[in-house]
């Protein structure tokens, strides 16, 4: 099962893309895991519209849900000029940016392709690991935890 569809570069349009991921996963009786793609999907989208198409409005994002391997996957793409991916995504790295650091703990694979224009993050539902899960949410909560003053 794959749908894909279409939106403008403008984060307006974010809450559609939620509502169609919502929808997907329970569609794929998922629906427990849909905050985790929610949160990546939604991440990977608003990266698209911001940072990829530099909200031009004439620029649109192509959101695919599918399933695969035991699991769902969301890919995304924009049509911006690419970047350097490599330089995104680790602990170092938070001074860029968040978002991608996020994208990656979430899901079980992410990889880019076509220059950094589409990114596909997979999900593997059958049979995560509670302690991978437990870890996830470590990263995630060290890395947003407030700050004592």
């Amino acid at each position: 099962m794959n749908e894909s569809f279409v939106i403008q570069s403008d984060i307006a349009n974010l809450p559609y893309v939620e509502e169609r991921v919502f929808h997907f996963c329970h569609e794929c009786h998922v629906g427990n895991y849909y905050s985790m793609v929610s949160v990546a999907a939604l991440q990977a989208a608003a990266n698209a519209i911001v940072h990829g198409n530099g909200s031009d409005a004439s620029k649109t994002v192509t959101v695919t849900l599918g399933t695969c391997r035991g699991g769902v996957f969301v890919e995304v793409e924009d049509q911006g000029a690419g970047f350097r991916f490599d330089d995104f995504g680790t602990m170092e790295s938070l001074e860029k940016g968040s978002g991608i650091f996020v994208m990656k703990s979430l899901a079980d694979r992410m990889c880019y392709s076509d220059g950094g224009r589409v990114v596909r993050m997979e999900f593997d539902i059958a049979g995560i690991d509670p302690a991978d899960a437990l870890e996830r949410a470590a990263v995630l909560q060290s890395h947003f935890a407030p700050v004592a003053a």
